[in-house]
């Protein structure tokens, strides 16, 4: 996946706007062409955006991004390359790395175990939990 970072407070002039449209477009007739590029969107400025966190059971909205950064994500491609280093190349061709960045991030392969961390805490809790209970119905029988 591609995540497309710009810098919301850089304005860009007209020429510079119609250039880079004219560079996303080909950009995306090449990427497209190749089957490389299944699928991407452009995101709504950061202003719009609302964060969610559950902590011990309460609900936390707020309006802005969850991190206060110079660059934010404004968009995003999903692409599908053999290797890394096609992915870099492709990331460092796209319009918005000249003046943002662009990240790449593989998806995680669901065949892979994944380390435990807070993406899966609440699985982990239900193994120890199973666990647990198993443990002391050893116990309880003996």
């Amino acid at each position: 996946m591609l995540l497309i970072c710009v810098d919301e407070a850089v304005e860009l002039s007209a020429e510079e706007i119609a250039e880079s449209d004219r560079r996303m477009s080909a950009w995306l007739e090449d990427t497209i062409g190749r089957g490389v590029n299944l699928h991407g969107g452009r995101l709504q400025p950061v202003s719009t955006a609302t964060t969610v966190r559950a902590r011990e059971g309460q609900m936390l909205v707020t309006d802005g991004p969850f991190a206060e950064t110079k660059e934010q994500v404004a968009g995003y491609d999903v692409i599908e390359c053999a290797n890394l280093g096609e992915a870099v190349e492709i990331a460092s061709r796209h319009p918005v790395a000249q003046f943002g960045s662009v990240e790449v991030r593989p998806f995680v392969d669901r065949e892979q175990a994944l380390p435990r961390r807070a993406l899966d805490v609440a699985e982990w809790a239900s193994d120890i939990a199973s666990k647990r209970d198993v443990s002391d119905r050893a116990a309880g029988s003996s």
